[in-house]
This record gives C-alpha cells, structure tokens and sequence, in this order.
C-alpha cells in the first residue's frame, strides 16, 4: 500500500473545462478505428484511438465544433449532440451519464447553482429495515463513501473498516494496508472504487467533501492518482465481492446497492452467497461469530490513521 506524501492532488472537478477535455479525450484514445469500424489507414498513425476528424464524422458534426467539444467548451451542447456524441464514442450508461453530468456542470457557470441537500444522517426506521435484515449482510453508505449504518451481520462482515471511528470505503482501500488482505482482487476494487468516485465527482462538482477526499487520497496514494487520470467511470449497482474475513475466511457474495430516494445521497447494500457453497457455510459461521462478539473489538494488525 503506498502513502506517497508528493503534493499536486487534482480536484475533483476544480475545473469542469479541463474534465471535460481529459473525460472526452481518454474515451476517443481508446477506441480504434476497427472498432469504431473505419479503416485504420495503414500503421502510421500519429494519435493513439480515433482522430479527432473521425470521431467528429461518426458524430454527423464538424471537426471544428467536435474540437470545441473536446476542447472543454460543451456550454450550450443540446441533448442530441450530447447523445451523438456519447454513440461515437461508444460510451456505456455510467459514461453517458458522466457526460451529461459535465454538460450541467459545464452550463452552471462560474457560480454553481445551489446543489439538492442530500443526507448524512440515518432515519430509524431505516436501522429497523437494516435489523429486520438477517441473514444477509446490509450497510447503508453515503456518496462520499462512508459507511454510517450496518446490520449486525454487514458490521461483522466489514468488521476491519468498522474498526474505524469514521469508516469509509475509499480510504480503507487506498490507505490500510489491510484492505490489501480483506479483498484478494483488491486491484479490481480500487479500480471499481476510483470509477464510482469518478461518477459521483461528475454528478456533484462543486461537492467541498469529495473535493478534498479526492485531493486527500491523491495526496497519499500514487495508485489513486494513477487510477484517477483515467476518467474510467461505472455504476455501483451489483457484482461480485471476494472477501478474505479475518475469521471465516474467504467468500464470494453477490452485492446489490439500492439507492434510497427519501434519502438522496445514501444507498444500501446487501451481500448474498449462492446456497449451498463454502461462502454461505462461512456467512453462517460469521452470523455465529457477530451473535456472540463484539465485531468494533475486531482490530485490523496494522492501520494508517486519516489524519
């Protein structure tokens, strides 16, 4: 785990001119024109993807608006174009979405308008919902990606992270060098966790926290500044989580995030194994183990402070 000190952290969207340019040019350098299903013109090409003429030809617009585009400047971009766009350079829903998030951003001037409040604090009868829940781990995160909120069997599950007085899942991955342990495909989580922050970032740019989580990790973390360059952005909606659990060992669990809308800002996750296999053998032992301990005595061996 590294905890580089090297200053020059990248704000989260500090400047939505220069987000813009550096999204829209990693989305064209990394299609080629046999996927886009041009022809490649031979090897000498000067540019890594499609030419800015290209792209700007698969979008049906000129070469010196798509320049424009690409250049930061999508004020004023409709829908349509936005659509075109997005269809040229064959983005998926989450980098569509990403996209038109920098549009508004793009339209809102130098003074933002004033973001929706979202939610920090959990109502009870969304602990009673978590409670009711047992025999699936579930904890309830914010979208800056603190966990505030856990049933007893999420807690044991996250006992590591919950360890913590403030846990967060994006400081847990790039500044623990526990995280490392607890997830064997700890390269696919962070990458996964950099591109959901990356969505959130697009979504509310002007957010102070995010800003400086983003400028905290990429202060300490030369993996998250690598991997925060890339623009990649995905939807945290379900997937597979490989868990190495300081007591029972490994699981494979199937995750669903389900937003919260009376809670805007907040989302809940569930964590189910397939009946039948070692995992849900393992989640048994685990509710065992949480019935009968106190999962916060759980400590990881070693731990880097936030501060």
């Amino acid at each position: 785990m590294d905890h580089d000190s090297t200053p020059n952290p990248p704000a989260a969207a500090a400047d939505p001119r220069a987000e813009v340019r550096e999204f829209l040019t990693s989305r064209r350098a990394r299609l080629t024109p046999d996927r886009a299903g041009l022809p490649a013109y031979g090897g000498n090409r000067r540019v890594a993807g499609l030419r800015r003429e290209e792209v700007a030809m698969l979008s049906g617009m000129s070469v010196d608006y798509y320049t424009r585009l690409e250049r930061g400047n999508l004020a004023g971009a409709s829908d349509a174009v936005l659509d075109a766009l997005a269809r040229a350079l064959q983005l998926d829903e989450a980098e569509t979405a990403h996209l038109f998030d920098l549009a508004r951003a793009a339209n809102t001037g130098p003074v933002p308008r004033r973001a929706p409040r979202r939610t920090t604090t959990l109502r009870p009868s969304i602990q009673r919902l978590l409670d009711a829940i047992t025999e699936a781990p579930a904890i309830v995160r914010t979208d800056h990606f603190d966990f505030i909120a856990a049933n007893r069997l999420g807690r044991a599950l996250y006992a590591p992270l919950f360890a913590s007085a403030s846990p967060n899942s994006a400081r847990f991955v790039f500044l623990d060098p526990a995280s490392q342990e607890f997830y064997p495909d700890w390269d696919r989580v962070s990458r996964e966790m950099v591109a959901a922050m990356r969505g959130e970032a697009g979504r509310h740019p002007f957010d102070r926290r995010l800003t400086d989580l983003v400028g905290e990790l990429s202060t300490r973390s030369e993996r998250f500044r690598t991997l925060w360059a890339t623009h990649n952005v995905r939807y945290h909606r379900t997937g597979d989580k490989r868990i190495h659990h300081p007591v029972v060992g490994d699981l494979e669990l199937v995750y669903e995030a389900f937003d919260l809308p009376a809670d805007p800002g907040l989302s809940m996750s569930t964590y189910t194994a397939e009946p039948g296999t070692a995992s849900a053998d393992a989640l048994k032992v685990l509710a065992s183990w949480a019935a009968t301990s106190d999962s916060a005595d759980l400590r990881p061996r070693t731990r880097v402070t936030d501060e």
